[in-house]
């Protein structure tokens, strides 16, 4: 392969671990009320106030802003100081079951409607993920039941 051949190789791979890297970086709000803009400015547009621990995807950071996705797939800005490092998932089910082990016959801890957000405390634990309500509660939920992950 010629030098030309090469550097274009390596450029690619490099463009493609960029984006991997990238890909799926989740945080939460970290304030009781933040509001998102429709643009990197708190004179643009306000779209909705979203409330703590609810979790975003990171797109892109442009200075003290961060355009985040959320659950319903809508793209916002939000002040980089009003993002928390608290990973967090958002129960996407009418009811999702928390259980004591990751595995689907053991004993219900507690269940948590939709919209309920759950502090992330360890992933890849297969096709579950174990988290933790706000009320110190902790159990095991199927990855399919949540978002933010």
């Amino acid at each position: 392969m010629n030098t030309a051949g090469m550097r274009r190789t390596l450029a690619l791979v490099l463009l493609i671990a960029a984006q991997a890297a990238a890909a799926g970086e989740f945080r939460s709000i970290g304030e009781s009320a933040v509001i998102m803009y429709d643009a990197p400015s708190v004179k643009a547009n306000k779209l909705f106030v979203a409330s703590k621990l609810y979790p975003v995807e990171i797109i892109v950071q442009v200075d003290n802003w961060t355009k985040v996705r959320d659950v319903a797939g809508d793209l916002a800005w939000v002040e980089k100081k009003d993002l928390s490092d608290t990973r967090t998932a958002l129960v996407t089910v009418p009811m999702a079951d928390m259980r004591a082990k990751p595995e689907d016959a053991a004993a219900l801890v507690f269940q948590a409607r939709q919209g309920v957000a759950l502090e992330v405390v360890e992933l890849g634990v297969g096709p579950w993920v174990k988290v933790r309500h706000r009320d110190g509660q902790s159990g095991y939920v199927r990855t399919n039941q949540v978002w933010g992950l």
